[in-house]
């Protein structure tokens, strides 16, 4: 820790405390070289979202990177701005709610999936291909009949009319 007053290299730790929250680490410092004395607070590093990639790899939660991906799934597709923006901000509200600092890709990928399900079918399968890394158009037709299917599922036919055509 370089000395704030002069610049010098070495400065000795005098009195270390912790917060009362145990959040942080109080250090009161003093120079080598000019005596000054000065006080440093240790924090962790990832206060923020973190994303463990697939490979292991530890990176910051990139709001742009979630929103670039959600926007190329819904890429000539009739749904709005302001949809697109609601559902970045509801992904990341429910991974800010969990208890945890570090967050998997898979499961960002599967918030992202489940909101874009409900929001345009062709998106979610664009998405989903590109998620879960289609290699085989076979995995590529499971999930178009699994969309299909609950299509079905939730379609309810028209009533039919009181009044019989006229011949």
């Amino acid at each position: 820790m370089n000395c704030p007053d002069c610049g010098h290299e070495r400065t000795r730790v005098i009195d270390t405390e912790s917060s009362d929250d145990g959040s942080s680490v109080r250090r009161r410092r003093e120079c080598q070289r000019c005596s000054f004395r000065f006080t440093t607070y240790e924090r962790p590093e990832w206060d923020s979202l973190q994303v463990k990639k697939r490979d292991g790899a530890i990176e910051p939660f990139d709001r742009a990177k979630l929103r670039a991906g959600i926007d190329r799934a819904v890429e000539k597709r009739d749904v709005p701005e302001t949809t697109v923006t609601e559902l970045v901000e509801e992904i990341e509200a429910t991974i800010q709610a969990r208890d945890t600092r570090i967050v998997s890709s898979t499961f960002v990928g599967e918030l992202v999936s489940e909101q874009l399900r409900d929001v345009d079918k062709v998106a979610y399968i664009r998405f989903v291909s590109v998620y879960k890394a289609f290699s085989e158009p076979e995995e590529f037709l499971r999930e178009l009949d699994a969309v299909l299917d609950a299509e079905l599922d939730n379609f309810e036919p028209a009533a039919p009319d009181d009044d019989p055509p006229n011949s």
